[in-house]
């Protein structure tokens, strides 16, 4: 962002939003094979709509998941089973499968990377060398510091807003409120700094009727009400920058919200990758995350490219920091780093792009090692990936994220100094 003074607005979705639903479905299959088989190679894709769910995709494993029943417990977690459902209910709904294996083509140049094939030497079978890239594509990692996980403020609101608005339908505080949903945020930013909250949005499913009350005009103040008490509020609570008299706060600007989720609106895994990452605030490389397991670089890259972003920042080596990785398929070394801080870098990008590869090994085995990508549905339970599948990828703090530690900063700090000093 150069610009000095400006308007940016970010948004999240619930849970039970369609598209999300599709995400969360992919990545708690995701999960189980990974559970069950660490090596798995998983490309699953899902769509949802009216009564239906449909997995396909091309998948690798020595065990077997009833891919169903994980579909069906997803959807049941969320929140649609019977009247709650608003018309989508995981005991009633289709679920079909379409699965392949995984492409011998792709496998060839996963299972060996391209270095490893031209090399003879002793070291050419470890394997941090031996991974070859999922795919080709670029990946972009940012840190910024607006939030106190480094991340712009106005996805970092939408988040916080999304969540909550679950949260209350979930623990029965607002017991009207069905599962679909969505937040906005706008701030203002004057001398490039987040300055106040110029609108906030949040568009919520709800029951036709609320205690009685089916007069919508009356429903909707009712949730307006609500939400604000419950969700806007308590989000604001404790933040600096809170709305203030001239903020606009809009709840339901359409007018009524009954119909929703997959009988609403058809969902799709891999559509909403902006709310994935960082609201709009960054590039993105256009490749999503959910249903894809480690080897796939869309994944595993973006990870390690936010890690090495967000030590940058909390370095102190920028005020914000973009990196974007640019890969191969079938070779495991980055075609091309390349840092922009936007003129917020005490040392130049050069040197810090520099920096990125002398500290981090960006080649896929090697993240995949770093952070245990592939052990990570075990150590938690089963259940890790499909958490990340809706409120956000990244500068999550409700879950121990390997790539938001904050390990490489003080390495970064003490060799940008020798550098300057010499």
């Amino acid at each position: 962002m150069s610009k000095k003074n400006f308007l940016f607005t970010s948004e999240s979705v619930t849970e039970g939003h369609p598209d999300k639903v599709c995400d969360q479905i992919s990545d708690a299959i995701l999960d189980e094979f990974l559970t069950k088989s660490p090596q798995s190679r998983v490309a699953a894709e899902t769509t949802v709509t009216t009564g239906m769910a449909l997995v396909c995709g091309e998948i690798t494993a020595d065990c077997y998941v009833d891919i169903p029943q994980v579909v069906r417990n997803t959807i049941k977690n969320i929140g649609y089973h019977g009247e709650e459902g608003g018309g989508f209910d995981s005991k009633t709904c289709a679920v079909l499968t379409s699965i392949d294996e995984q492409s011998c083509d792709i496998a060839g140049g996963v299972n060996k990377a391209l270095e490893a094939r031209n090399d003879n030497s002793d070291t050419a079978g470890q394997e941090t060398e031996n991974i070859g890239a999922g795919d080709q594509g670029i990946m972009f990692g940012y840190a910024c510091n607006e939030t106190p996980e480094l991340m712009p403020l106005p996805i970092s609101l939408a988040h916080r807003l999304a969540y909550r608005l679950a949260q209350v339908r979930k623990q029965g505080i607002v017991n009207y409120l069905r599962p679909d949903g969505k937040s906005q945020v706008t701030v203002e930013y004057t001398g490039g700094k987040p300055s106040r909250i110029h609108t906030v949005l949040i568009s919520t499913q709800h029951d036709p009727e609320i205690n009685g009350v089916s007069d919508n005009q009356k429903v909707q103040e009712i949730i307006k009400d609500d939400v604000k008490k419950w969700v806007i509020d308590y989000v604001f609570e404790n933040e600096s920058i809170k709305p203030d008299s001239n903020t606009k706060i809009l709840v339901n600007p359409s007018g009524r919200f009954v119909v929703g989720g997959p009988q609403g609106d058809a969902g799709l895994t891999g559509r909403k990758i902006i709310v994935d990452t960082y609201g709009g605030y960054s590039r993105h490389g256009g490749g999503a995350f959910s249903g894809k397991d480690p080897t796939k670089v869309d994944r595993s890259a973006a990870y390690a490219a936010r890690h090495a972003a967000k030590n940058i920042v909390a370095a102190g080596l920028a005020e914000k920091c973009e990196i974007e990785l640019a890969y191969a398929i079938g070779v495991a070394e980055p075609i091309s780093v390349l840092v922009d801080t936007f003129g917020t870098g005490k040392i130049s990008d050069d040197e810090l792009t520099a920096l990125v590869n002398k500290n981090f090994d960006l080649r896929p085995a090697a993240i995949i090692n770093q952070f245990d990508l592939r052990g990570l549905p075990a150590k938690n339970g089963g259940k890790f990936y499909q958490l990340l599948a809706a409120y956000g990828h990244m500068g999550r703090s409700d879950i121990n994220v390997p790539w938001e530690q904050l390990d490489k900063a003080a390495a970064l700090k003490s060799q940008a100094c020798a550098s300057c000093s010499s």
